[in-house]
């Protein structure tokens, strides 16, 4: 979809001046969002076809292409999507978040659907992923947050001791539809926009001990010293603050997943973001179990639906990520995809993993890279093309092109 920005809830600029986050209410979202649904706001379909120029892919086997392979499948080509392919690497993205704070643009079913949908239209990926952030479902629990342009996510609720955590909200009586009413309207129009563009629709959530790393550390963190501190403290019996909150945002996390599913979500990709933070020990001992548990209240009640693990930076324990309980492991960019295979096993489903600077590179550079990674995965239909990390700010956008243009194309090497 593309929305003129000149009529883009010119309204909520006075009220972004004067508050320091942005906090939509549901009559926010009801009023703000519907009164202009058939204005500049909200396109038809037949509008939003004739400004787009991508057209939808007309093979029946494209609509699940991604989920098939997500499941494990050998399908009948490589699919391919990209972490962060909604971004500020295009110039239609930064038209709203040069004017826009994260979390209006994220909690704001219009735009979040507007962000969304971008990169499907100009590079025609095999998903199309929610515009949000892994940290949308802390308040749920009574965590405030915000994010800040130049800073990233700032966390003001502290989470210390056993206290802290027995102050948070039960994580057992969620419910999301009150709490967060944007996700329902969003991944609503947008499971009608997959369906109409013949692709998938991907959900996500941030694994548990990233987002207790995050509280804790309330920003971003070199070392995450205070989250390790807590870790040691369990382990050695002083205070079990970290058990019980990764244990409170297992279930929150879980259940969110679930939410998303109802919600239209065909995919659910788990985000282990500070992975990198880890030892292997400290991953076998708390992060692993926590999305383990995340993941099984995703695959109990909704066993069909795919579910995908990334940690980023885990590479260096990938054989402790071979019983993880997830239909696929993603994998960062920093291992070989045939050693990321040969680790993992046959067994193991795999999507990842072109380092992210390569679409800085020629055409033909990238388009051998796709190519390599397809033929260490296996060859082509054998995983889930993507990047070992989010598509950096300041790619040539002709580059993302290239990358799904490739990977779409190439039927292998004796092909």
């Amino acid at each position: 979809m593309k929305f003129p920005l000149s009529s883009v809830f010119v309204f909520l600029v006075t009220t972004v001046a004067t508050t320091s986050s942005f906090s939509p209410s549901t009559s926010f979202i009801q009023n703000g969002v519907k009164s202009q649904s058939k204005n500049a706001l909200y396109m038809s379909t037949t509008e939003q076809q004739e400004t787009s120029s991508t057209v939808a892919s007309t093979n029946p086997g494209d609509r699940d292409i991604l989920v098939r392979a997500a499941r494990g499948e050998i399908v009948e080509r490589t699919p391919v999507w990209l972490m962060r392919q909604a971004g500020r690497y295009m110039a239609a993205f930064r038209e709203y978040s040069d004017k826009y704070p994260f979390r209006m643009r994220s909690e704001t079913p219009a735009m979040a659907t507007a962000l969304s949908t971008q990169c499907h239209e100009a590079y025609g990926m095999d998903g199309i992923i929610m515009f949000s952030d892994i940290l949308t479902p802390l308040p749920t629990l009574g965590i405030d947050f915000d994010v800040i342009k130049g800073t990233g996510p700032v966390i003001s609720t502290e989470i210390r001791t056993e206290e802290h955590v027995n102050g948070l909200l039960d994580e057992t009586k969620i419910d999301f539809d009150e709490k967060l009413p944007f996700i329902r309207e969003i991944l609503g129009t947008l499971s009608k926009e997959a369906e109409e563009r013949n692709t998938s629709l991907i959900g996500f959530v941030g694994a548990p001990f990233t987002l207790a790393a995050y509280t804790i550390e309330g920003k971003s963190s070199k070392n995450c010293l205070p989250t390790k501190k807590m870790m040691m403290a369990d382990e050695m019996g002083d205070s079990k603050a970290m058990s019980m909150f990764l244990d409170k945002l297992s279930t929150m996390i879980g259940e969110y997943a679930c939410h998303q599913i109802e919600c239209g979500a065909q995919v659910i990709q788990f985000f282990e973001s500070w992975a990198h933070q880890l030892s292997p020990k400290w991953f076998a001992q708390y992060a692993k179990p926590a999305v383990q548990k995340a993941m099984k209240i995703v695959k109990d009640r909704y066993p069909d639906v795919p579910v995908i693990y990334f940690a980023n930076g885990g590479s260096s324990y990938l054989e402790l990520q071979r019983d993880m309980g997830c239909d696929m492991i993603a994998v960062d960019w920093s291992v070989d995809m045939k050693t990321a295979r040969e680790i993992l096993g046959p067994d193991v489903a795999i999507s990842g993993n072109l380092d992210p600077t390569v679409l800085f590179g020629s055409k033909e550079q990238i388009e051998e890279a796709v190519r390599d990674c397809i033929d260490a995965a296996g060859g082509p239909g054998k995983h889930l093309l993507n990047l070992g990390h989010g598509v950096m700010q300041g790619t040539p956008e002709e580059a993302v092109g290239w990358l799904v243009d490739e990977c779409k194309r190439y039927k292998g090497k004796d092909a």
